[in-house]
């Protein structure tokens, strides 16, 4: 029996197409084979590249993240901030505020000015600090704080992110501790030094390089603030909830409700009077 030319035709096109499906599905699977092992390669590539980051680097991909020096010192001249404050004394009670900072920026920290006013249900008073000094005020009288809440005022300051994000123009020394998985996360530790000897620990992310935790110690105390919430306000980064605590127990909470930058602050708000 003959098979018709039709047949033959269509017979010799299916093992062309059979072999030609074939050659493709060989050529896909050595590709996807070939990614991946390219895919590796990157990934061991990038953690050797992470694991040679000295302090320095680790601090400066940190400055780029929160949205680089130059935007940070030009958007941030100055800065208004308003939110709440929970704070929990020793005896575990606790009281909310609502609090209003004023930012003037300096070329470091050590000339930044920053006013926080806090009005609790019963009371309402003004912390001021200049850089050279701490003072308060209260119904327009001027008056000295005690000596750890003017402590604690000023490490928010300088053991705060600026601590970090601005190590050079505060000449601090940054260190490498090195690395801790925290959860599944892997951290950098950079232990930034300033030139009155406080001594920071950063808690950097390898992934998005930012700060999610920072440590110190202060009079026997241990103290670990955390960072939440990060946003974007006006092309630069800030978490909006921050935690604090106190030999493990929690002993401050601030959440931002706004916050803006570049508005025009008189200086007559950080004088005594």
């Amino acid at each position: 029996m003959f098979l018709s030319f039709r047949t033959i035709f269509l017979f010799t096109l299916l093992i062309s197409i059979s072999a030609s499906l074939t050659f493709a599905q060989n050529v896909t699977v050595s590709k996807e084979k070939t990614d991946k092992k390219e895919e590796k390669s990157n990934n061991k590539q990038q953690s050797a590249d992470l694991s040679k980051l000295t302090a320095e680097q680790i601090a400066e991909l940190a400055v780029v993240i929160y949205g680089t020096r130059q935007n940070l010192n030009q958007i941030r001249k100055t800065t208004f901030e308003r939110g709440k404050i929970r704070i929990t004394d020793a005896a575990g009670k606790t009281e909310t505020a609502n609090y209003e900072r004023w930012i003037s920026r300096g070329e470091s920290l050590n000339k930044e000015k920053i006013r926080l006013d806090q009005t609790f249900p019963d009371a309402k008073y003004s912390l001021v600090y200049t850089g050279e000094k701490v003072f308060g005020m209260y119904n327009d009288s001027v008056f000295m704080p005690r000596e750890d809440a003017a402590l604690a005022f000023q490490n928010q300051i300088w053991r705060g992110l600026e601590g970090l994000l601005r190590y050079q123009e505060n000449e601090a020394k940054p260190e490498l501790a090195g690395r801790e998985k925290i959860m599944g996360v892997d951290f950098f530790l950079v232990d930034i030094t300033d030139k009155q000897n406080r001594k920071t620990r950063f808690y950097v992310s390898s992934k998005s390089f930012r700060v999610m935790m920072l440590e110190y110690e202060e009079t026997g105390v241990k103290y670990r603030r955390k960072f939440y919430d990060y946003n974007y306000a006006q092309g630069t980064l800030v978490p909006y909830r921050t935690v604090l605590w106190a030999n493990e127990k929690q002993i401050e909470e601030t959440e931002i409700g706004t916050i803006t930058f570049g508005q025009k602050i008189e200086d007559a708000m950080f004088q005594e009077g």
